[in-house]
């Protein structure tokens, strides 16, 4: 199985969760690239089998160049079906209140037939600007193990249809 971990960040802090989502999927044995949102010129659903994607949380949504992503570069049915997860990372009053990026790009995937296969992953920082709060890179690395083991599922499933 191959997959894509996408990322936009201000701080740093979200790359550091998706350096750690896709370091985590290559230990369980997925082939996984890991890309700055700005540098995917061309993104095909041929290309890959899963799709994970993040966003810091602004204004309690996710950045613009992970709207834009999605709005101009996941298309057509070749994405249709395809298993996703989101995660963001934001400030802990932010969490409290419910919303964030997370879940704004699980809703946008999932209008767009993507299937999301855990729920969105919501890390915390403290202030605007970060560090990511302690244990977050741990609860990271488990959110990926849990993730690793639901995309093999799916790919089990896939091989026996």
């Amino acid at each position: 199985m191959k997959g894509i971990v996408i990322y936009d960040t201000s701080y740093g802090n979200t790359k550091k969760i998706g350096e750690t989502i896709a370091e985590t999927l290559k230990k369980s044995k997925l082939d996984v690239d890991f890309f700055y949102v700005k540098d995917v010129k061309e993104l095909r659903g041929g290309d890959y089998d899963f799709l994970v994607i993040g966003s810091p949380t602004r204004i309690g949504t996710m950045s613009r160049a992970v709207k834009k992503f999605i709005d101009k570069k996941i298309k057509g049915e070749e994405w249709a079906n395809k298993p996703f997860a989101a995660y963001d990372t934001e400030m802990t009053s932010q969490i409290e209140k419910g919303g964030g990026a997370a879940e704004k790009i699980a809703k946008k995937l999932s209008t767009k037939n993507l299937n999301q296969i855990l729920p969105a992953l919501k890390t915390a920082v403290l202030g605007i600007k970060g560090p990511l709060k302690e244990g977050e890179i741990e609860r990271t690395k488990t959110y990926a193990k849990d993730l690793a083991i639901k995309l093999k599922s799916v790919q089990k499933q896939a091989l026996k249809s």
